[in-house]
C-alpha cells in the first residue's frame, strides 16, 4: 500500500506543477481558476494539518497569488511525500479525528484521507482545465496515465 501511495502522490505533486504551468501559459487566467487552484493547495494543507494535529496557517479557499500557490505546492508535495513514505498498513488504518470547515467533527482512516486529497484534486484540476479550454487556450494535460507511463494522454483530433 505504501508504494501506491508514494505514486499517487507523486503525480499529484507533479500534476499540481502542471496545473500552475498552464495557468502562467494562458493568455488570461480567470479569477476563478486561480481561486480553484488555491482551493485544491489550501485543502492539501488542511488536511495535512489534520493528519498532523496541528492547526492550519490557511483555509480551505486560501486567497493565494500564483507565486503563493507555487510555494504552496512545493510544500505540500513535500510533506504529502514524506508523509506517505513512512506509511505502513497498520499506519494507513489510524483513526484521524478533525473538524470540517463547518465545525463538525468526523473520524476518518489516514487511507481514507489520502485517497479522497487524490481525488478532490484530481476533480478541481479538471475544472480547471475545462475553463482553460472554454477561454480558447489548451491546458496541460493532469492525467494520471500521462504521469504513470511518461507520455501524454490522446487528445481530441479537431
Amino acid at each position: 500500500m505504501r508504494d501506491h501511495f508514494i505514486k499517487v502522490f507523486q503525480h499529484l505533486k507533479w500534476a499540481d506543477a502542471r496545473v500552475l504551468e498552464s495557468l502562467r501559459a494562458a493568455h488570461s487566467v480567470l479569477k476563478k481558476d486561480q481561486d480553484l487552484y488555491a482551493h485544491i493547495l489550501g485543502s492539501e494543507h488542511v488536511w495535512l494539518s489534520r493528519i498532523s494535529g496541528t492547526t492550519p496557517k490557511l483555509v480551505v479557499w486560501p486567497t493565494l497569488t500564483v507565486d503563493e500557490s507555487e510555494r504552496l505546492a512545493a510544500e505540500n508535495g513535500s510533506a504529502y511525500q514524506k508523509l506517505v513514505s513512512d506509511l505502513t498498513t497498520e499506519t494507513t488504518q489510524r483513526a484521524i479525528t478533525y473538524r470540517n470547515s463547518a465545525g463538525d467533527e468526523y473520524t476518518s482512516t489516514l487511507e481514507d484521507i489520502l485517497t479522497h486529497v487524490a481525488l478532490h484534486g484530481a476533480y478541481h484540476r479538471g475544472q480547471i482545465a475545462a475553463s482553460v479550454r472554454a477561454a480558447g487556450d489548451t491546458p496541460i494535460p493532469t492525467d494520471y496515465i500521462a504521469f504513470a507511463r511518461g507520455a501524454p494522454a490522446a487528445t481530441r483530433k479537431r
